[in-house]
């Protein structure tokens, strides 16, 4: 039987956090991806999120990205490799402080936004993601897109993998995310979602925005927490998923 992660980034938007959509979300998924404060996110934010998983049994990961909120951490920056290093090592260990006080540990880092669609051609950020990582902890999983030259570097920095790839994001012929600037870079009906999410763990592909059929091999599928309807939209996912005979299962196991 085929098994897959699902995952979704969260605790970065307060609202969401605090009136329940975000643990509504949380049913239909495995694992979460946690901000750490740099481009969304604060110490609240963090624990309540990091207590709704535990409530959920769900598999806790880290989600660093760029120090710039104002962008939501999706605008690139010019910042040396040590510099990147060291804001991954200080959110991670924010996290990771916070996990343990509530009796749960962290058992992969995502890096988020432009920091990890940078780090999908750029060797030196990636490595610099995987020193930062390593200062905290080595013993992690280390999640990128799939296809990406971060996972080849994330590998020889001595780091487990798991390749990723996203039920609510439309691709381009390369195997890259179609920008968010496109009006159609989003898949926001849940149906649409799930037939991606099915296809990419069944055929091991995703139909292109060209119409071009791109291998794909994933072990997680990401329903990003901020999509419109992202509740909907992972439920739709993980019901096809099982309707598949395809086990969900955290990337922890």
């Amino acid at each position: 039987m085929k098994c897959i992660d699902l995952n979704s980034d969260m605790g970065e938007i307060r609202e969401v956090v605090f009136d329940g959509a975000q643990e509504s979300l949380m049913r239909s998924l495995t694992s979460v991806n946690i901000a750490c404060g740099a481009h969304a996110g604060d110490r609240a934010m963090m624990k309540a999120t990091i207590d709704q998983a535990v409530r959920w049994n769900l598999s806790l990961g880290a989600h660093p990205g760029y120090p710039d909120r104002d962008n939501f951490g999706r605008v690139e920056m010019d910042m040396a490799p040590g510099a990147v290093a060291e804001s991954v090592f200080q959110q991670v260990s924010v996290l990771a402080e916070l996990a343990g006080e509530a009796g749960a540990r962290l058992v992969h880092v995502k890096p988020h936004g432009a920091l990890y669609n940078q780090a999908g051609k750029d060797r030196k950020i990636a490595r610099a993601i995987a020193d930062g990582v390593a200062r905290w902890n080595p013993n992690v999983i280390l999640v990128g897109l799939a296809g990406s030259l971060m996972l080849d570097v994330f590998r020889e920095a001595g780091f487990a993998v798991a390749a990723e790839a996203f039920a609510d994001r439309r691709y381009e012929a390369d195997g890259s995310l179609r920008a968010r600037k496109f009006d159609d870079a989003l898949i926001r009906q849940p149906a649409q979602a799930a037939q991606q999410a099915s296809r990419i763990v069944q055929a091991e592909s995703v139909t292109a925005c060209d119409g071009a059929e791109v291998p794909i091999s994933a072990q997680t599928i990401c329903i990003h927490g901020d999509t419109p309807g992202a509740a909907e939209i992972a439920a739709a996912v993980a019901q096809a998923l099982r309707d598949a005979r395809i086990e969900l299962r955290p990337l922890a196991r």
